[in-house]
């Protein structure tokens, strides 16, 4: 199996939760980590695609939101740095056949704090991709983090979880 997990992070929760589902998921096979910016093209085996981003004005990020996070940030840098989710799944071309995916996002747990989650799995499905769960959220303790306590190993469980799914859908 040839898992791919695709994540956008400002201040590092992000990526933290995307190396987790990574750690549930590399039991079945090959998985890779790749920051958005990295991401080319997608591999020609790929079996499953895990996106992930921070929840950002009740959804994706936008270049705005991503300037205003570099200003909160101490010495103005940030994880991610160019293009966010939002504008990559965009881009994506349509598949030929559909490919299974799953997403999650992190948020702060507030009443109406919307979720990046929901318009990735959109654009995927927008793309051709399959989803194989429901978005996925995960829990900062404020705008920076850090992760609310727990948060790591439910990720870590959830893509354990993915790998179960992805098995029972592929004996179908």
């Amino acid at each position: 199996m040839t898992t791919l997990v695709v994540y956008e992070s400002m201040f590092g929760n992000t990526r933290e939760i995307a190396q987790a589902v990574a750690r549930g998921l590399a039991p079945r096979g090959s998985v890779e980590v790749l920051e958005i910016g990295e991401l080319r093209d997608l591999p020609s085996d790929l079996e499953l695609l895990v996106v992930g981003g921070p929840t950002h004005a009740f959804g994706m990020s936008r270049p705005q939101s991503r300037q205003d996070a570099r200003t909160k940030s101490p010495d103005g840098e940030v994880v991610s740095d160019g293009a966010g989710l939002r504008e990559v799944l965009a881009g994506l071309h349509r598949l030929r056949k559909p490919i299974p995916a799953a997403v999650f996002d992190t948020k702060v747990r507030k009443p109406l704090t919307g979720s990046a989650g929901k318009g990735a799995a959109k654009a995927l499905k927008a793309a051709g991709f399959r989803l194989i769960a429901d978005p996925e959220d995960f829990g900062v303790q404020g705008t920076m983090g850090p992760l609310e306590p727990g948060e790591v190993e439910r990720a870590e469980a959830w893509g354990a979880h993915l790998s179960t799914l992805l098995a029972s859908a592929s004996q179908h």
